[in-house]
């Protein structure tokens, strides 16, 4: 009994096997055409998804480098200069921003703690300067939260300034 069970399955291993071998013609591997074969039909004729050409990417676009004293930090802190709530002269749109889990939406003003989770990796500014915010000083980070830029102490987690509305 077992024996012609275990045959059945195999046989059916068997069977959906060679269904998934002969339901694309040879040298259509998910992925579909290769350069210089005809195209086919519309994909609106068969309801498939689209399959187009390989995008090659930008013409002419020159990937934006580091200022010239991008990372020239200050090394005295003249914090009276910084203490500023700002209202970000613009808005940068740079994708979805996700809060640490168990943390709710907070409005931060310099002079606050921002708890360590919020200044973690995934939410520093290395490349601030493409978001026009000004060098840190030694010792401080832009992070962002939702929609806000915010310079914090890497040492103690104080906010000493904030750029409302830097994202969107």
């Amino acid at each position: 009994m077992f024996a012609s069970k275990l045959g059945l399955a195999l046989a059916v291993a068997l069977l959906i096997s060679q269904g998934t071998a002969l339901a694309d013609p040879p040298g259509h591997e998910h992925g579909g055409e290769h350069p210089g074969e005809a195209h086919g039909p519309a994909p609106e004729s068969h309801g498939g998804p689209p399959h187009g050409e390989t995008h090659p990417g930008p013409k002419g676009y020159q990937r934006i480098n580091e200022p010239h004293g991008w990372n020239e930090r200050p090394k005295a802190v003249d914090r009276p200069s910084y203490q500023h709530n700002f209202q970000a002269a613009r808005s940068f749109k740079v994708g979805p921003y996700h809060r640490p889990h168990g943390w709710v939406a907070h409005h931060w003003g310099y002079g606050q703690i921002l708890p360590r989770t919020y200044w973690a990796p995934e939410y520093i500014l290395a490349d601030y300067w493409l978001f026009a915010l000004e060098v840190p000083p030694a010792g401080y980070e832009w992070v962002r939260d939702d929609n806000d830029a915010l310079l914090v102490s890497t040492d103690t987690g104080e906010i000493l300034q904030v750029e409302y509305g830097a994202f969107g």
